[in-house]
């Protein structure tokens, strides 16, 4: 496939003489064109939606899920993996990525990593990647073969495969499972897809992994009561969340979160149901993590 041929790589008409635009003209223009991102997004969220629905299915069942990119698509990956053990409290090793050249590449560009196709299937066999994990391959072209060697590998040992790319009828998409194009048009700055393209690609899989964890029980209402409470911010947060669902003053509920060493769903339940820490850990396990059914367990 021609790159010239790609929406991705295409030159967009609105930004045509923006070496000539005032700095608040180019900025106008680079505002204008990100409007249309979440209408775009919006376009192919039945599409998210079925990936979000297969990957709870899989981790629930012990599986792990994995983002596959190079360049900005790997970057864009990292960034969402990485927040998802201090925001939810999961194994790091639950949502991972593969990205070309290795760790080095999030900081410096490793030119030529991303044309090997081989070496997508041979870092996914380094983390032990299985049937049991979902593998999603980043690419805003669709055309990049480090993630198709990747999927092309998850998809003959039986892996879910997930795809994302900013063109339609991508290369990618013939080996995907669940097809995600999410069509952004041709950037302000002609073929860098760091701008729209990875924006849409942010923006869904914050939707996938947020939506994920609130589907396994890691969301109460709307707060993070799952969260790894490391640090002065994240304990205070701790404790404002406990005294918003169960309206118990701020030393309550210091008090309880010492308890249970500053983890929040035991200490919701203990407040709520009146049991002790043994107890409020017994029926979230019962309750495969819901807090909500665990305070119904004791009524």
């Amino acid at each position: 496939m021609e790159l010239s041929k790609l929406t991705t790589e295409q030159r967009n008409r609105n930004s045509m003489n923006l070496d000539e635009m005032s700095t608040l003209e180019i900025l106008k223009t680079i505002n204008n064109e990100d409007k249309k991102v979440a209408v775009a997004v919006e376009a192919v969220l039945p599409q998210v939606d079925a990936a979000v629905e297969r990957i709870c299915k899989a981790l629930a069942a012990g599986g792990r899920l994995f983002y596959v990119g190079a360049g900005t698509s790997g970057r864009v990956g990292v960034i969402d993996a990485s927040e998802c053990p201090p925001t939810f409290m999961t194994s790091p090793d639950l949502v991972q990525t593969v990205m070309a050249g290795g760790v080095d590449a999030f900081f410096h560009a490793v030119e030529g990593s991303e044309d090997n196709e081989a070496q997508g299937e041979a870092d996914l066999k380094a983390r032990d990647f299985n049937k049991q994990d979902v593998v999603i391959g980043i690419t805003a072209s669709g055309r990049t073969p480090y993630p198709i060697g990747a999927l092309k590998y998850a998809r003959e040992i039986g892996a879910y495969t997930i795809s994302l790319s900013c063109n339609r009828d991508s290369l990618i998409s013939s080996y995907a499972d669940c097809e995600i194009e999410v069509i952004v048009g041709p950037e302000v700055l002609t073929g860098s897809t760091r701008m729209k393209a990875a924006t849409s690609h942010k923006m869904i899989l914050n939707m996938i992994s947020t939506a994920t964890m609130v589907k396994l029980g890691k969301v109460h209402e709307n707060l993070m009561v799952d969260v790894h409470a490391s640090n002065y911010k994240l304990k205070e947060r701790a404790k404002k969340n406990i005294m918003e669902i169960t309206k118990v003053p701020y030393e309550k509920a210091e008090e309880v979160l010492i308890n249970t060493n500053y983890k929040v769903k035991p200490a919701i339940v203990m407040i709520e149901a009146k049991v002790t820490y043994e107890e409020a850990e017994a029926a979230i396990k019962h309750e495969k993590g819901y807090v909500r059914k665990a305070i119904k367990y004791f009524s």
